[in-house]
């Protein structure tokens, strides 16, 4: 039997804004931890601005109400909700970059040229990038990558929402991890050239 969290998920992704309203404070802990854990595991980029509450109701908004189907449970909606604070964030570092005099221009003098670097702090659109990468590679071991770095489900949460064993989820994020590490170190490489 369903329970009534998943029933109102059900009725709130068909876009009914009661259930919607309804739904929202049963799963606001859950999601405003999650997007606490997107920012502190984010590094910079521009997504420090942000505050979880922001990311949550935003992600909210993009989640419910805009017939998106229905949602195979509690584990599911949280899945979906990693994925939308991510685009969230992603978004807003996209959005201050582009306001920002001139993109991603910085004014430095010909003695900090060549020690420019990004101080070892994770950029947002950098890590994007190489997920979308990945994704067109492996499209599961991204959404592995995904579901654990961003919103710190565990293996067996992993495993339920993508339908697939404990032991796939670890052998995909060794493989996703391994790949991450030398694109992310050839990406900053190619930056400090």
């Amino acid at each position: 039997m369903r329970t009534d969290t998943t029933e109102l998920l059900t009725q709130a992704s068909r876009g009914d804004e009661a259930a919607a309203a309804r739904l929202m404070p049963l799963v606001y802990d859950e999601l405003r931890a999650l997007a606490g854990h997107y920012l502190a595991r984010g590094g910079e980029g521009g997504a420090s601005t942000l505050q979880p509450t922001a990311i949550v109701h935003e992600a909210f908004l993009r989640l419910v109400g805009h017939d998106k189907g229905d949602f195979k449970g509690k584990t599911h909606f949280y899945a979906v909700a990693a994925v939308a604070m991510r685009h969230v964030l992603i978004d807003h570092v996209r959005g201050r970059k582009r306001a920002k005099r001139g993109g991603e221009w910085k004014r430095i003098t010909l003695a900090d040229g060549a020690r420019v670097s990004s101080g070892g702090q994770l950029d947002l659109l950098t890590l994007d990038e190489a997920l979308t990468k990945l994704a067109e590679l492996d499209e599961r071991a991204a959404r592995v990558v995904e579901l654990r770095y961003f919103s710190g489900m565990t293996d067996r949460e992993i495993a339920e929402a993508l339908g697939i064993s404990e032991r796939t989820v670890r052998n995909d994020w060794t493989m996703a991890r391994a790949w991450l590490r030398c694109e992310l170190s050839d990406s900053t490489g190619r930056d400090q050239e």
